[in-house]
């Protein structure tokens, strides 16, 4: 169905519909982009004393509306003549308030689209000194036949408003996203697709006109992310292709935030999207390398990765690296020498605080210290084991179990809280197995603090 457009003007007896303002005069001009095509007007009785100003303004006295209908008798009409239609007048909100307030008095709710004429004549008719509805009609030649009366004012208005449609549909349309909320739009996508978006956590797909997937995303809520991703100044070249380029839109709920981080890293890898740049590419892991020194100590060191290189456990950066054996020595009284923390040709700084046992210098022997180290390792190994992790689901009957092996994602499986599952190994059973990636490690130790370790089941 084309889109219509109510044109409107009233009088009043004063300025503001909460402070004793009454509709006096009502008239509504049909247009549909292309010519006027109604009209409805009414003088209405206020139920008030009209001022001498307002007379001497509008030409409307207390004489003439004494028999005229008051608003509530009208309400209905004027309802079914404005309802899906564009709300239009020249200085919107104070024509549009008054009706909007007038038919709540009526017990009618009315909620429209609107559009204003004087914003719209200053976008596509720029340079006039003012925008007056006289003024800009003068400018215009457009013929006015009763000044400050509703039919006559409202009859121009629908003129003026028909030359701004045909000379700039473009402003026509961008105002009404704009004032609808919906400027953020790509040009592609309907505002009944984003009504449809779940403000929920999940993994979203953007496709391209053949269905392809560009890009990937994961949310907390997704529907405020897509707003998040269009909104704004959009200056970037690949935010400005990506909206123009973008037609469809999918999602899937997960329900737990971890869930959505580690399904949107399989699918980044999974379909190499071509607006996806951050998970393409794997860093320059670091990693902490065991080796026996000459005397029997068991040391470390933060190093790069290489290919032929076996690391006890690798990190994204050297900064993660340093801080995770800074930690192992403050837990397990290691000697920061050995652990490659701390350089120096005879004993570790600590020693002298009495902080290091002294496997640095010999005052304690290898398989003392090595005792301590052996604590490290097994809680690594405990840690680089199989894990299932229970997470929320995506509603309150269900929940997520999420399986890892050696620190590494490797499946999931939505379970029905009811369903009596006796064992482990019946859990596993359900469990839906997907393609590991290295840097789901990094995922799971990043929300590890966030965990409740109840959740968290050692299967082997």
């Amino acid at each position: 169905m084309k889109q219509e457009f109510a044109i409107v003007d009233i009088e009043t007896t004063g300025g503001n519909p909460g402070d004793g303002g009454g509709i006096t005069e009502v008239a509504i001009v049909i247009h549909d982009g292309n010519e006027i095509i109604d009209s409805y007007q009414t003088l209405i009785n206020p139920e008030r004393f009209i001022p001498g100003f307002i007379t001497g303004l509008t030409g409307i006295d207390s004489s003439m509306v004494v028999n005229a209908p008051t608003f509530s008798e009208v309400a209905e009409e004027i309802y079914a003549i404005l309802e899906n239609r564009v709300f239009i007048a020249h200085n919107v909100n104070f024509d549009y308030t008054f009706i909007q307030k007038a038919l709540e008095k009526a017990n009618i709710n009315y909620k429209a689209p609107k559009l204003c004429t004087v914003k719209l004549s200053r976008k596509v008719f720029p340079g006039y000194k003012s925008y007056s509805l006289g003024r800009i009609c003068e400018h215009l030649s457009i013929p006015i036949s009763a000044r400050h009366r509703a039919f006559g004012d409202a009859e121009a208005t629908a003129i003026l408003f028909g030359k701004i449609y045909q000379k700039d549909f473009a402003a026509v349309q961008g105002m009404l996203k704009k004032n609808n909320g919906e400027a953020f739009l790509p040009p592609n996508i309907a505002k009944e697709k984003f009504t449809e978006l779940p403000e929920a956590t999940g993994v979203y797909y953007f496709h391209d006109a053949n269905g392809q997937v560009i890009y990937v995303g994961k949310a907390l809520n997704i529907k405020s992310r897509f707003k998040g991703h269009f909104s704004g100044d959009s200056k970037g070249k690949a935010k400005l292709d990506l909206k123009y380029e973008i037609h469809d839109v999918s999602w899937e709920l997960t329900g737990s935030e971890l869930l959505a981080y580690l399904i949107e890293l399989h699918e980044i890898k999974r379909l190499w999207p071509k607006y996806n740049k951050s998970q393409k590419f794997v860093s320059n892991t670091w990693g902490i390398v065991q080796y026996e020194d000459n005397l029997g100590y068991v040391r470390f060191q933060v190093s790069k990765v290489k290919p032929s290189q076996l690391c006890i456990r690798q990190f994204e950066s050297h900064g993660e690296a340093w801080k995770f054996m800074l930690d192992a020595v403050e837990k397990y009284d290691l000697c920061p020498k050995l652990c490659g923390i701390q350089k120096s040709n005879e004993a570790c700084f600590d020693y002298a605080t009495k902080q290091c046992k002294g496997g640095c210098c010999g005052q304690e022997n290898s398989a003392e210290y090595n005792l301590r180290v052996s604590d490290f390792l097994d809680k690594i190994k405990g840690e680089d084991g199989t894990l299932i992790i229970k997470e929320k689901g995506r509603n309150t009957s269900e929940e997520t179990a999420l399986l890892f092996e050696k620190g590494m994602f490797i499946g999931y499986s939505f379970i029905n809280k009811e369903e009596e599952l006796t064992s482990t190994e019946t859990l596993l059973d359900q469990i839906t197995k997907i393609k590991p990636y290295q840097e789901s490690k990094y995922i799971l130790r990043s929300f590890l603090p966030k965990l409740n370790f109840k959740n968290i089941v050692l299967v082997r």
